[in-house]
């Protein structure tokens, strides 16, 4: 499962297959033997990421204007395809970094906060 943070609705097309697993080709959206075709397929070197995510189930989590987090794709827009957490490193409440791939194999549970 990979996680995208967007600071703009259009981005490099290269950086949406990197960011997100999906190779963007004039037949639709692949990923491995799953390719989706695309209502607007991919128009030169940038892609609008909303339209993208749309077509492709992906929920896009906004923070601010300017600010936004592409999430997974997911099954019919309300499950996720898999339950594996992406690569994430964060600092622990003492600032040490903490590698939540430490944890792979093990049941976790992720508690997030936000106060707005």
């Amino acid at each position: 499962m990979l996680l995208t943070v967007l600071t703009e609705s259009r981005m490099a097309k290269a950086a949406f297959e990197r960011g997100t697993g999906w190779s963007l080709r004039p037949e639709g959206a692949c990923r491995g033997d799953v390719c989706i075709p695309l209502i607007d397929g991919p128009q030169g070197d940038e892609v609008e990421v909303a339209a993208l995510a749309s077509d492709l189930g992906m929920s896009i989590a906004r923070h601010s204007r300017d600010l936004a987090a592409l999430g997974p794709a997911s099954v019919n827009g309300r499950a996720l395809s898999t339950a594996d957490a992406p690569d994430l490193v964060l600092p622990d409440f003492a600032g040490i970094e903490f590698d939540l791939r430490t944890l792979r194999g093990q049941k976790v549970v992720l508690v997030a906060w936000s106060p707005y």
